[in-house]
Formats: structure tokens, C-alpha cells, sequence
């Protein structure tokens, strides 16, 4: 699976050159070492080194031939492969596959990655032969890659180099037990190389009041939602999940809306839960037969970016008979959307900084 996600890395990479050079492209690499951050003291145990690893990104850059290019300061977008050894037998190595931007600030200076990807590690739990890895229920992960670097091309001819902090988390949201998951904070250091001996103006065609300048009516969204998750109990078994959405959206200026609207939650792992708590905590004074379904309200967020979107959500829910991680609920994740209308949706729900269920949707914005 690593030299899998390396050549699919590397092939994205070869495309690049065959590819009409409008917009310029660079690579970098970097090495970076760090610590396995505390967020849970169930980890303890697994917390032994300092892991270390590398990063390589092929980065294709924008000079405003596309007004979202103007509005967000003229990202970069591209792939990245990691590779990071935990620095622990039970951890073992993984390997990462990301789509990331890279945003700019301070005279393009200050560079920030966000990058989405998946994830694979050979050392997953296992209840024979590696019960201690209470980290990664499944050898496929969700990974989420960030970087904060301060970044010079062009030092000596096509080369420059970027230093900075780095972070790594590794997830597989509850589709398995167990699911602590890792954060890796990091410094990297690096080298990136321009693939373009020159490169074309930026270009400036939006005035500061027409980035701004937007208007548009209430739009209506209905979104479905799926996936698979188990709870907390190893072994209780993975359930699919079903979520309706219906929320109102306002765009308050070209780059931003404003939510508001409801869920509503058939969460079949939460019925198994509710028998597994009625047979072996009977302190509880649970039938068994409480209801699963959940309904919540929320207030949202929108940032538009091209065809895609990133969406934050905090949630309420409103009918609960079952109390399961509190009456709260977070949502974040990205939409693309689909001619003017359709659009899918990868998102992940949580409760705090506790995974319930990756999200994957399908939806309409009238």
C-alpha cells in the first residue's frame, strides 16, 4: 500500500509536464521530527520517540487568470505523499496520500498547507497479535496534514528553501474500534525546486470593493448523508448510518455564507449501543428498547473556493432520548459542487474533539 500511494504520487507528478504551461509548478521536500502530542492519557503507553518522516508536494501555482485566484491571494494547489515513522513497534510507520492549497500572507512569505488525504499503516490493532494499538482500528485512515512555513523561492536559481511547523493527524473517524488516533507536531525543514525557468505576471483585475460585492437570494439545501461507524466497544460491530439535512443558506459576500437548519440521525450503531448498556451496565436502568433516532439544530458556516467549499457546522440536538456524547455535535468538511445545483460532500462529525462517523453526502442548494 505505501509504494501504491508513492506511485500514485508520482504519477499525478509526471501529468504535470505533459500539461499546457498557463500556470508554473514546483516540487518540494521536506524532513521534519517531532513529537506524538497528548490529547488522550490512554496513549501514554504508545509515546516512546520522536517521530520523524518526510514529505514531498507537487504544487501547481495560480496568477489570476481566475477571480478566485485574486480573492484568496493567488494559492497554490497540488498532491502530497508522506511518510512518517512513529517511532514505536506498536505504531509502526505510515504512509499518506493528500489534495492540499497552500495559502500566503505577508508578501507570499508565509505559507499555509491544508491538506486532506488518506492514510495507511500495516500495524493496526489487531486483539492477538497487537491489542496495545488502541490508535488505529483499520490500516485505512483519514489524515489531515497542516504546515505553517516561512518560504523563500528562487535562492539560487530554481531552488529555495521553507522551514516551519508541521502537523499530522491520523483518524479513521469510528468506522472502527478502536479510534484514539494520533496528532504529530513537528518542525520541517525543506527544499523546493521550480519546474519553469520564468514565470508569468500576477495578474490584478478585481478592485478591493468588487471582491467583495455580492449579492444573492436565500438559497435551500437538502443534503443525504452515509456511512459505516462502530461505537467505542471493540468488536460491537459496524452499522450503516442514515442523515437527512435541510438548512437555508445566506451569502453574506462573495467569499462566505451563513447556515441554518436541522439533521436528523439514524444511527443503527447507537441501538446496538443502547443494548450492549441495558445487558452490562444495569445501574443504568436501561430497557434496551430506547429510542436511537436524533434530531438537532445548527448554525453554519460556507467558505466558497472555486467549485469547492468548506463547511463548519455546531449543532444541537434538539431530541435525544438517549444521551450519547453530550447535547452538542461539530461538522466539518469540504463540498464540490456540480454545475450551478448538485453537490457532494465529505464531511466528519464529532462531538468535541471526539469522532463519531466520517460523512459521506449528496445534495441539492435551490
Amino acid at each position: 500500500m505505501r509504494l501504491f500511494l508513492a506511485c500514485v504520487f508520482c504519477a499525478v507528478f509526471s501529468i504535470s509536464f505533459s500539461q499546457e504551461k498557463a500556470y508554473t509548478s514546483y516540487i518540494d521536500a521536506n524532513y521534519f521530527k517531532g513529537n506524538i502530542a497528548l490529547h488522550n492519557n490512554d496513549l501514554l503507553h504508545l509515546i516512546k520517540g520522536h517521530p520523524e518522516g518526510y514529505i514531498l508536494s507537487w504544487n501547481k501555482k495560480t496568477y489570476g487568470f481566475k477571480a478566485w485566484e485574486q480573492r484568496y491571494n493567488y494559492p497554490d494547489y497540488g498532491v502530497t505523499y508522506a511518510y512518517q515513522n512513529l517511532k514505536n513497534d506498536v505504531l509502526g510507520t505510515v504512509s499518506s496520500l493528500y489534495v492540499h492549497y497552500n495559502f500566503y500572507f505577508f508578501k507570499r512569505h508565509i505559507m499555509l498547507r491544508i491538506g486532506q488525504g488518506l492514510a495507511y499503516t500495516e500495524n493496526a490493532y489487531d486483539k492477538v497479535s497487537n491489542f496495545r494499538n488502541i490508535a488505529f482500528g483499520s490500516k485505512l485512515m483519514s489524515s489531515t496534514l497542516l504546515m505553517l512555513n516561512y518560504k523563500k523561492e528562487r535562492i539560487i536559481e530554481r531552488f529555495g528553501v521553507q522551514a516551519g511547523l508541521s502537523f499530522v493527524h491520523y483518524s479513521n473517524a469510528n468506522v472502527k474500534a478502536p479510534n484514539a488516533s494520533i496528532n504529530s507536531m513537528a518542525l520541517n525543514v525543506g527544499v523546493t525546486y521550480n519546474l519553469e525557468e520564468e514565470e508569468p505576471e500576477y495578474i490584478t483585475t478585481l478592485r478591493d470593493e468588487e471582491q467583495e460585492r455580492f449579492t444573492q437570494p436565500v438559497k435551500y439545501n437538502l443534503a443525504f448523508r452515509t456511512g459505516i461507524n462502530e461505537s467505542d466497544i471493540v468488536g460491537s460491530g459496524q452499522f450503516p448510518f442514515y442523515i437527512f439535512s435541510a438548512y437555508a443558506d445566506k451569502r453574506i459576500n462573495i467569499k462566505s455564507a451563513l447556515q441554518f437548519g436541522a439533521d436528523v440521525f439514524f444511527s443503527n450503531f447507537l441501538k446496538e449501543y443502547i443494548y450492549y448498556r441495558s445487558v452490562s451496565h444495569p445501574e443504568d436502568n436501561l430497557s434496551g428498547n430506547e429510542d436511537y433516532k436524533r434530531v438537532g439544530v445548527f448554525v453554519g458556516h460556507e467558505l466558497f473556493v472555486n467549485r469547492t467549499s468548506l463547511i463548519t457546522q455546531f449543532g444541537y440536538y434538539v431530541y435525544y432520548p438517549f444521551d450519547f456524547e453530550g447535547p452538542t455535535y461539530l461538522r466539518i468538511g469540504l463540498k464540490r459542487y456540480f454545475g450551478d445545483k448538485w453537490f457532494g460532500a465529505l464531511t466528519l462529525k464529532s462531538h468535541a474533539a471526539k469522532a463519531e462517523a466520517v460523512e459521506f453526502g449528496i445534495g441539492v442548494r435551490l
